[in-house]
């Protein structure tokens, strides 16, 4: 059963020069139960997306079209304040990619704590206490860091009480955004593990985990999602994208990042030629296609639709025509 489900979804940008299409006509649903992994480069529309999908919209961001449906509720037609009452933290919550850098540095911990609870509920500051204590003893963080200030932590655990928070309610979806990108790889196994914890003590539902690290996914995800320009090029389960990847973007993707199987070391690593194109003015046809190692005339001047291949595998390219 979906979770979340979004329909059509286009997320621009106003600037001087025109549109940002960062978000361009994308269809996503997220089943209950799952970690979906998003990938892709560096400015390929992953966090706008998944701000889009929470309904985080502002200037000079707007949802220029499509639905967001969560947990059977439209939430693309509901105001800020409704969402601020009724959804954020409580239906759905986000780690954002600034995480450590997003704490108020004259706030202690236990501070952001009484800011979540009291938007939602009307208790007592004892109780308040008591809440907070009880989610950092379940996810094994210190309860003395709750009357610590942020510049009292490491990065490591700052970004660990960013997620504590985040859960007091225990949101059904959590969206992380890049949540290891700034961390040494022992914390980041700590990290990790703490959001793996989240689904196993029924803590959170699902999850979206936002990375440029495909490597990273083979450790959390149950599926992967590729996104390239603003849209979706493949998704699948996460051992058919990593072994077996169909669309010419998730190989080069998946073969431009180290990891320790043999076969990756003999073959050593490759590169994506060129750069992602400004979308501003983004290419005709395919997005990939100036960059595309098995790009054919039909690439260049029409756009490829999702196909399903098999065992709701979806790609979008040329080499999957939807007649065939």
């Amino acid at each position: 059963m979906a979770l979340l489900q979004a329909e059509d979804i286009k997320a621009y940008y106003s600037v001087r020069k025109g549109y940002v299409k960062a978000v361009d006509g994308l269809d996503l649903v997220i089943e209950k139960g799952i970690t979906v992994g998003l990938a892709g480069e560096s400015g390929c529309g992953k966090t706008t997306l998944v701000n889009t999908l929470m309904m985080n919209v502002k200037p000079p961001l707007f949802l220029v079209e499509g639905t967001i449906i969560l947990d059977g509720k439209v939430i693309s037609k509901m105001d800020r304040s409704t969402l601020k009452k009724n959804v954020w933290g409580v239906l759905a919550s986000i780690v954002p990619q600034s995480a450590l850098n997003a704490l108020m540095p004259t706030k202690r911990i236990l501070d952001f704590v009484r800011d979540v609870i009291s938007h939602h509920m009307d208790v007592s500051d004892s109780e308040v206490v008591s809440m907070a204590e009880k989610r950092f003893e379940e996810l094994n963080l210190p309860v003395e860091a709750l009357s610590l200030y942020p510049h009292e932590l490491s990065g490591g655990m700052k970004q660990r009480a960013v997620i504590a928070v985040s859960t007091l309610l225990n949101p059904k979806l959590l969206v992380v955004d890049e949540p290891t990108s700034a961390l040494d790889v022992s914390t980041q196994k700590q990290v990790l593990k703490i959001l793996m914890d989240l689904k196993t003590t029924g803590i959170t539902e699902s999850m979206i985990f936002v990375t440029h690290d495909i490597a990273v996914l083979r450790q959390i995800a149950d599926w992967i999602v590729i996104m390239y320009a603003g849209k979706i090029v493949e998704s699948g389960s996460t051992e058919n994208i990593l072994h077996d990847p169909e669309h010419p973007y998730t190989y080069c993707l998946i073969n431009a990042v180290v990891t320790p199987e043999p076969e990756v070391r003999k073959r050593g690593l490759t590169s994506i030629r060129g750069e992602p194109p400004n979308l501003l003015d983004p290419p005709k046809g395919c997005r990939f296609h100036p960059r595309c190692p098995k790009v054919m005339n039909i690439c260049r001047s029409k756009e490829p639709v999702l196909v399903e291949i098999g065992g709701s595998r979806l790609v979008s390219c040329h080499l999957f025509p939807p007649d065939a």
